[in-house]
């Protein structure tokens, strides 16, 4: 059986970018189970409400919700289980001591394969307050609303 190469995205939390500003984003491998593989293989997950943490020296990534597999036994793996992170010590260490310094989390940004391992995307973020929020939107708009305005001089040739 050949090998799979490049990456496959499962789950993406959208909501994410939009409640936090992002300071840095690391890469992490994830300890799971054999029927959480095949339900992720099916494109079946969410990270709306996960969350990460460091605990003992070693990173958990906790509720993010994996849906049972179909075709599991008597042995399928509980929805909202808690799940090993794997990292190397002085990026935990980093995470460690941006989220103990305050008003930092660590959020799941995206599920994928890579090269046939599952992955999990993290970062380390602040909550944004409501203005903020607003700014952000507003920007978007702004900068949408001005590309459209060049497409269109653009388009009609002065």
């Amino acid at each position: 059986m050949p090998r799979e190469r490049g990456e496959k995205v499962v789950a993406t939390n959208r909501k994410a970018r939009h409640d936090y500003t992002i300071e840095d984003t690391f890469e992490a491998g994830l300890v799971l189970t054999g029927t959480e593989v095949k339900s992720l293989r099916a494109g079946r997950a969410s990270l709306v409400d996960g969350y990460g943490y460091i605990d003992g020296g070693e990173a958990w990534l906790d509720a993010v919700h994996i849906p049972e597999f179909n075709q599991g036994s008597w042995n399928n793996h509980p929805v909202r289980r808690k799940r090993k992170m794997l990292l190397h010590k002085n990026e935990i260490l980093k995470i460690h001591n941006k989220v103990k310094e305050g008003g930092y989390t660590l959020v799941p940004l995206r599920l994928y394969f890579s090269d046939g391992k599952a992955k999990v995307e993290l970062a380390v973020a602040k909550g944004k307050r409501e203005y903020d929020k607003r700014q952000t939107l507003r920007e978007r708009t702004d900068k949408r609303e001005a590309d459209r305005a060049m497409g269109t001089h653009r388009n009609l040739g002065d």
